[in-house]
């Protein structure tokens, strides 16, 4: 991971690439990025879990 300084030396850069105008939309679409991509870990872990469940119910109600 970066360090104190080396943030400060990326967020310059990053200041001077996209200018101070552009860093709001940015940020904006970033958030929306991880807003989308946390979603569908979510999404995909309810699958999973979902599918567990199903198994064990399978499991409980097979005759023996």
């Amino acid at each position: 991971m970066p360090g104190g300084g080396e943030w400060i030396l990326i967020f310059v850069v990053v200041l001077l690439l996209f200018g101070g105008k552009k860093i709001p939309e940015l940020m904006k679409g970033l958030g929306k990025g991880i807003r989308e991509f946390n979603n569908a870990r979510n999404s995909i872990e309810e699958e999973i879990q979902e599918g567990m469940r199903e198994v064990e119910k399978k499991k409980v109600n097979e005759p023996k």
